[in-house]
C-alpha cells in the first residue's frame, strides 16, 4: 500500500496542461472580463472622455 501512495505523489507532479474543464472555466471567466470592459469602454461618461482627448490632440498647436 505504501508503495501505491509513493507512486500516486511522485504522479501527481507530472500533470502539465489544463483539463477540458479548466479550458471552459478560463474561457467564460475571459468572456465576462471582455463583456465588462466592452460595457465600461461603451458607457456615456468614458465614451466622452475620449472622444474629448481625441479632440484634444486633434486641435493641438504646432
Amino acid at each position: 500500500m505504501w508503495n501505491w501512495m509513493r507512486a500516486r505523489v511522485r504522479a501527481g507532479g507530472k500533470d502539465t496542461g489544463m483539463s477540458t474543464s479548466e479550458y471552459a472555466v478560463g474561457t467564460i471567466a475571459a468572456c465576462a472580463f471582455a463583456a465588462v470592459l466592452y460595457k465600461v469602454v461603451t458607457s456615456g461618461s468614458v465614451a466622452a472622455a475620449l472622444q474629448g482627448l481625441v479632440e484634444k490632440a486633434l486641435h493641438a498647436p504646432f
